[in-house]
C-alpha cells in the first residue's frame, strides 16, 4: 500500500469515527420508576444521545418522564415490545422490576441494540444462562448495572490490592445493613416484596456488595451455606415472601472465605450500619468503602490508598456511550454482571435450603 493510499484511508476511518460520533445514539428506556428516572437524568446529560421513546405500564411514570425528557420530545409507549422494534432506537435502558430483566435484555439483543441493563441480570440461573447466551452472541455492547465499578476511589483501591498491597486476599467481612424495610405502600411495593420477581434484598439490592467482594477478591465464590428469615416484618407487607435478614459465608478458590451479613431493621442512631467491605490480607486490612489501609500491628498509623474524589454519579452511563461511539471496554461486560446476579443467587439458595449450595449446582457456565 502506498503512502498516500493508507493517509487516505485514516483519514476516512477518522472521518467515520467523527461522524458517528456526532450522530445521536437513540436511546429507549423501558421502567420510569425510581431507578429509571435515575437513569434518564445520566442519559439526558450525555452530549451523544437522544431519548427516542419512554415505555411503562404506569401512565403517572411515563408522563412525568415524558417531561423530564421533554428537549427529546420521546415517544410514550406501555408495550416494551414496540419500544425495542423501533428503527430510531440504537439503545435500550432496562430498569424494570428484575425478574423481567433477562427477557426484555435479550429481546433488546436479538433486535441489534446496545443494551443496558439494571443489576441482577436474573433473579434464576435460567434466566442469566439465557442471557449470557444471547449477549455472547451479538456485537453489540452490553453493559450490567453494577455501577459501583465506576467509581474512581474503589477502583483504585481494589487495583493496590491486587497488587499485593495487603499481601494475600484471606478473607473478607461485608454488610448492607438498612434502617428500615423498603416502603410498603411505595411505587415499587407491588412486586418488590415477592420473591418470584425480585429476588429479595440479597438478589436486588445486596448483588452490589457482592459483586465489590468478587471484584476484590478477583474469583467468585466455589460455594456457600447460611441463613435467612423474616423476624420482623412477619407477613407485612401482607403475602410477604421476601427475607428482612440474612448471615452467609462464601468460599472462594484456595480457601479465602467471606462472611455477609444484611438486614433491614439497623437503627439509625446505632453504629456500624450502612455498608462496609473489609479486606483482610497477609500483611494488614483494607476498609475498602475508605479506601484505608490498616497494617498489622499496634500503633501503626493507616494509610489511605487512593484519596476520596468528586465522583460522576452517571459515570457508569457514560462509559456505556463511549464504549458505543469510541469502542472503549464496557465498564461492566454480560460476563461481570452474570457473576455478580449468581453470587447472590448462590447465596439466596444456601438460605432457602439451609445447606451448602456449591456453584457448580447452579449450572450455569461463566
Amino acid at each position: 500500500m502506498n503512502v498516500d493510499r493508507r493517509f487516505f484511508l485514516l483519514g476516512s476511518a477518522l472521518a467515520a469515527q467523527a461522524f458517528q460520533s456526532e450522530t445521536p445514539i437513540g436511546t429507549a428506556m423501558i421502567g420510569t420508576g425510581n431507578r429509571g428516572s435515575f437513569l434518564l437524568q445520566g442519559v439526558l446529560k450525555q452530549p451523544n444521545a437522544k431519548v427516542r421513546a419512554l415505555c411503562d405500564i404506569k401512565p403517572d411514570r411515563l408522563d412525568k418522564a415524558a417531561s423530564a425528557a421533554v428537549r427529546d420530545n420521546p415517544a410514550t409507549d406501555a408495550d416494551w415490545h414496540r419500544v425495542i422494534e423501533r428503527k430510531d432506537v440504537d439503545a435500550v435502558f432496562i430498569a424494570t422490576p428484575p425478574y423481567l430483566h433477562s427477557e426484555m435484555a435479550i429481546a433488546a439483543i436479538q433486535a441489534g441494540k446496545h443494551v443496558y441493563c439494571e443489576k441482577p441480570l436474573g433473579v434464576t440461573p435460567a434466566q442469566v444462562r439465557a442471557l449470557l447466551a444471547a449477549a455472547r452472541g451479538s456485537n453489540k455492547v452490553f453493559v450490567a448495572g453494577q455501577q459501583l465499578r465506576s467509581q474512581k476511589q474503589l477502583g483504585e483501591a481494589v487495583r493496590r490490592i491486587q497488587e499485593g498491597v495487603i499481601g494475600d486476599v484471606i478473607m473478607v467481612k461485608a454488610q448492607r445493613h438498612a434502617t428500615a424495610d423498603l416502603p410498603h405502600d411505595g411505587t415499587s411495593g407491588d412486586w418488590y416484596f415477592d420473591v418470584t420477581k425480585s429476588g429479595g434484598y440479597l438478589i436486588e439490592q445486596s448483588v452490589h456488595n457482592l459483586d465489590l467482594c468478587n471484584w476484590v477478591i478477583g474469583a467468585h465464590p466455589v460455594r456457600a451455606c447460611g441463613f435467612g428469615g423474616i423476624l420482623m416484618y412477619r407477613n407485612d407487607p401482607p403475602g410477604r415472601t421476601i427475607f428482612d435478614c440474612g448471615s452467609l459465608t462464601y468460599e472462594y478458590p484456595k480457601g479465602v472465605k467471606m462472611s455477609f451479613t444484611q438486614n433491614v431493621f439497623h437503627p439509625a442512631s446505632m453504629p456500624n450500619g450502612n455498608q462496609y467491605v473489609s479486606v483482610y490480607g497477609t500483611k494488614g486490612a483494607v476498609d475498602l468503602m475508605s479506601a484505608t489501609l490498616y497494617p498489622p500491628g499496634s500503633g501503626v498509623q493507616p494509610v489511605v490508598l487512593a484519596p476520596k474524589q468528586q465522583e460522576d454519579q452517571f459515570a457508569h452511563i457514560a462509559a456505556f456511550y463511549d464504549s458505543i461511539t469510541k469502542g472503549t471496554p464496557p465498564p461492566v461486560d454480560v460476563k461481570v454482571g452474570a457473576t455478580a446476579a449468581l453470587t447472590a443467587i448462590l447465596g439466596h439458595q444456601a438460605m432457602v435450603q439451609e445447606k451448602v449450595v456449591n456453584w457448580s449446582d447452579l449450572g450455569v457456565d461463566v
